[in-house]
């Protein structure tokens, strides 16, 4: 194997491979004789079809595969070869075959910046810790039972915290709002669904009652047409529902898959539910934080350009997906307003990455398996997600390379001036505002 190296810019290279097509085709001669002790053709006896009928029937697809894994080979070599840490994967051109037959690509790439030795003991950060406590298994069981809350219709009139259907309709100086019939709504008294004064109004009201309130509407109000005007609202209750909130008997914790019914058996899931939950958020925590400060620490350095265009080209379309999925016109996805968290996540994996390659750490393949079932344990059957990631090289590579990155994050943590800040399991779980 022959190999040219240029740098055509300061962190790109172009590596110019040649290989002899002897190489291919052993390869390929090799594979179309394993596929001819096995293939099956019409009008022939397994193992006797002539190898020109092989060659024909599976030779381009071979041949193709066969290329594809020799230049994934080769480049490795290349890259071992003349010393090279490539940042992304290369944009490889095939070139045309020279006189001599021998295989030849282009592969052009961007390269790990140097960023000298990194002594992580420098960092100084918080990192949080937090439990969770018999009172938070206690929050989330409420929770739980609020969220299976009903409703059922009663004949008194309502009272606080009751479910009130509405029929609404103003009249202001010179218009009847709407013009003609009801708007037809529905609140939980107490809830601030509705303007205070109407809200209040409900209170005693039985289905079919009717009263009038006058109303100032306020000046952001969302109808334009009646923002800041007084007029008068016609309310008229209909049916005039209670909350049902189930207890936490047998058949509410055998809802939700605990064979057995019993509440101890019930609140060591939850607990395990909240554990995984907290773990996750306090790795993100510290993962965000060591960012920032290594991030800081090497803000002088030049990155990679195509690599951080690269992925302010992602977050610009995984953010438009999401803004079409909840239903919001004229997305825009150029990749501009994304620059910025582009380069703070290009610098901070390629750091977490240099950090590992210097420090000799590798892959633990326990911690692997621990997050696999960590993952697996949160669907109904996870003896089949584990075979999912076990079949799936894409998914075991992304999984890896978050257990990796966990591994990284941890080991600067244990070496980092890093100050421990204790927290409640609400207030770590609190969405930031």
């Amino acid at each position: 194997m022959q190999v040219s190296l240029e740098n055509t810019a300061s962190l790109e290279r172009r590596l110019t491979v040649s290989l002899p097509a002897e190489r291919l085709d052993g390869v390929v001669g090799q594979r179309l004789q394993e596929i001819a002790r096995t293939a099956k053709l019409k009008g022939f006896r397994p193992g006797r079809i002539p190898p020109k009928v092989i060659e024909q029937r599976y030779g381009p697809q071979v041949r193709e595969e066969a290329m594809g894994e020799l230049i994934r080979q080769s480049f490795d070599e290349a890259v071992r070869q003349e010393k090279l840490q490539p940042a992304g994967n290369p944009d490889i051109h095939n070139e045309p075959k020279g006189e001599d037959g021998a295989i030849r690509y282009v592969a052009t790439f961007e390269v790990v910046p140097d960023f000298g030795p990194i002594d992580v003991s420098k960092l100084s950060f918080d990192r949080v810790v937090a439990h969770v406590e018999d009172s938070d298994i206690d929050a989330m069981l409420e929770t739980l039972r609020q969220q299976r809350q009903a409703w059922h219709p009663v004949s008194r009139p309502a009272q606080a915290g009751d479910l009130v259907r509405v029929e609404t309709y103003a009249r202001l100086a010179n218009e009847r709002i709407p013009a003609e019939g009801a708007e037809q709504g529905a609140t939980v008294i107490g809830s601030n669904g509705m303007l205070p004064e109407l809200e209040a109004q409900l209170v005693g009201m039985s289905a079919g009652e009717e009263r009038e309130v006058e109303v100032t509407f306020p000046a952001n109000w969302r109808m334009p047409n009646m923002a800041g005007q007084t007029g008068t609202v016609v309310l008229k209750a209909g049916q005039v529902a209670e909350s049902f909130v189930p207890e936490i008997d047998e058949a509410f914790i055998k809802s939700f898959g605990v064979r057995s019914g019993k509440l101890e058996v019930f609140r060591k899931e939850v607990r395990a539910n909240l554990e995984r939950e907290l773990k996750g958020t306090l790795m993100n925590r510290l993962r965000a934080e060591v960012a920032q400060k290594l991030v800081g620490a090497y803000a002088h350095v030049e990155l990679p350009p195509r690599l951080v265009e690269a992925e302010a080209r992602s977050l610009a379309l995984s953010t438009a997906e999401t803004a079409r999925q909840q239903g919001q016109a004229n997305v825009t996805e150029s990749p501009v307003p994304f620059m910025n968290a582009a380069r703070q996540r290009v610098a901070a994996g390629l750091l977490v990455g240099e950090i590992a390659r210097q420090n000799q750490l590798s892959l633990d393949p326990a911690r692997v398996r621990e997050t696999m079932q960590l993952i697996a344990s949160t669907y109904e059957d996870p003896g089949q997600v584990i075979e999912l990631y076990r079949n799936d090289p894409n998914l075991m590579r992304n999984l890896q390379n978050r257990v990796m990155e966990e591994q990284v994050i941890d080991w600067i943590a244990e070496r980092a001036n890093a100050t421990e800040q204790s927290m409640t399991f609400a207030d770590v779980m609190r969405p930031v505002a």
